[in-house]
């Protein structure tokens, strides 16, 4: 990995932990989600026009990353309403390294160093230890682990499809410009379903998330996607999910969670997992 894609990876990892904070830290936490997702179509409609077509042969990719991004969003969205960003937000990225590298490794034909599996692992592990975090009551919270868990599946299986058809669709950028209005436009199709009033609402309570959130969101996967066509999916992926860090960081700073032992030492876990895919070649 080089150190252009390594720094555009961070970056993205940033980002990610902006606009997930932004959704867990409102008020209606589906508006915020929901103006998110809509929010991409200023920018993935300039992706779209300044941007070569994909060709025919990622077009499966993109219909399938489409279903498989919105199926984040609405686990995400319940994973956040059972539990705090510091903990659902780890557990739900952490979980995601280990099973695209399995999967790349085991299926994919990619090879892999020792010391990537190495790096890729130890992230995985760092973050995913965020799982001992107990609620303020004394009790692991479950419920949000579990919902968390089914959304790092639905993180490993888009990053996996995403990779992919970036790579054959010729363009990084005009691939996501149009997974990311399909997804938009399936938000918009779901909320006139079921909550038709908060389409407007888009607009004005939700105007902050559309406006930053959205362009927060796309930019970070727009780099990640980019990344795939540059480095293994699975080194991306793992390094991606040290938006942990960020999101600790947000969450103890801005929205007043707790920082304990746990969340330190698996901060310093992930940070070394870090270190050993940078000393990677």
């Amino acid at each position: 990995m080089t150190l252009t894609v390594f720094c555009a990876v961070i970056a993205a990892a940033l980002l990610h932990a902006v606009w997930n904070a932004m959704v867990k830290g409102g008020r209606d936490k589906q508006l915020n989600m929901a103006g998110v997702i809509v929010g991409h179509l200023p920018l993935a409609t300039l992706a779209i026009l300044f941007s070569p077509l994909p060709t025919a042969a990622s077009l499966p990719y993109l219909a399938a990353g489409t279903l498989l991004h919105f199926g984040y969003q609405l686990f995400l969205l319940r994973s956040y309403h059972a539990g705090d960003l510091s903990q659902v937000y780890p557990i739900a990225r952490g979980s995601a390294p280990m099973i695209v590298a399995a999967v790349s490794v085991l299926f994919l034909d990619t090879h892999l160093e020792p010391i990537e599996i190495a790096a890729v692992a130890t992230i995985g592990i760092g973050i995913l230890s965020i799982a001992l975090t107990h609620k303020s009551a004394g009790r692991l919270n479950v419920t949000g682990t579990k919902l968390a868990l089914i959304t790092g599946c639905f993180i490993a299986s888009y990053s996996l499809v995403d990779g992919i058809g970036a790579r054959h669709a010729g363009t990084a950028l005009g691939f996501y410009g149009w997974l990311g209005s399909l997804n938009a436009v399936i938000m918009l199709a779901y909320l006139k379903r079921t909550a038709p009033h908060q389409i407007p609402a888009l607009w004005t309570h939700g105007k902050r998330a559309f406006l930053f959130g959205g362009a927060a969101s796309f930019t970070a996967y727009a780099l990640v996607i980019w990344s795939f066509t540059q480095a293994p999916i699975a080194l991306v992926t793992a390094l991606r999910e040290t938006s942990i860090i960020f999101a600790l960081l947000i969450g103890m700073i801005f929205l007043r969670e707790k920082l304990n032992l746990a969340k330190v030492t698996s901060t310093a876990i992930t940070l070394f997992g870090v270190a050993l895919l940078r000393l990677a070649k």
